[in-house]
């Protein structure tokens, strides 16, 4: 029996393998830099634009050792079908970020370098555009409000004249029983009157909701709810 061990490694070269993992670490980290200067939530988080560097590399090293062997392609994807993300993506576009960075990964690790660098920038420019120039904003700002009234009695009729006098139009999403039934929530999306402040149909309802809490957020398609 022949226990010789074979290190297949001398199919590319150490250039090759330093060249595709250091322009991978450049190019994910200039994702991961370009991300945080648009970054416009609350949600950022330092551990994700970390990971997109690492994905980035890991990608890259998975299509070094992949090649053009369809061997091992299939038991890569063996490997990885037993792997579970449970982390829920908060944004839209934070997965756009993941394939932008998976996409490079492998136009490195397949040493496609020219194409990995001019599909960086080129995607990243019209990254920065589109935040730069608010492409596709909806320049109508609406406000959630969250009221919580006791079960009994009817407060629906009274919140509903607030609602009439400070905004310009409103909409009852969702009616919700909490705390085991001792309070019902009442959630409306609303657009506030010119002149009309958050601080004013607040003080309003809570007039009309028998001390319970009043909350109005403003901006709501910006923020993490």
């Amino acid at each position: 029996m022949n226990f010789e061990l074979q290190d297949l490694t001398g199919t590319f070269s150490v250039t090759d393998i330093v060249m595709a993992m250091s322009l991978a670490f450049l190019l994910s980290a200039f994702i991961g830099w370009v991300y945080r200067a648009t970054h416009r939530n609350v949600s950022y988080s330092q551990s994700y634009v970390q990971t997109l560097v690492i994905l980035g590399m890991l990608v890259s090293l998975i299509m070094l050792v992949v090649g053009s062997n369809i061997a091992r392609a299939f038991a890569l994807v063996g490997a990885l079908s037993v792997v579970r993300f449970r982390n829920a993506i908060k944004e839209t576009r934070d997965v756009g970020f993941i394939f932008l960075v998976m996409g490079v990964g492998m136009a490195v690790g397949t040493r496609f370098y020219s194409l990995a660098v001019v599909a960086t920038v080129a995607i990243c420019l019209v990254i920065f555009v589109m935040f730069r120039f608010s492409w596709f904003q909806l320049s109508v700002q609406r406000q959630v409000v969250k009221v919580q009234v006791p079960p009994e009695g009817n407060y629906t009729a009274a919140i509903n004249d607030a609602l009439i006098a400070h905004t310009t139009e409103f909409e009852l999403v969702s009616m919700e029983s909490i705390r085991g039934g001792a309070l019902t929530e009442l959630m409306y999306t609303v657009r506030l009157k010119k002149g009309s402040e958050p601080g004013d149909l607040i003080a309003a309802l809570s007039q009309l909701t028998a001390g319970q809490r009043v909350t109005v957020l403003t901006g709501y398609d910006q923020t993490d709810l």
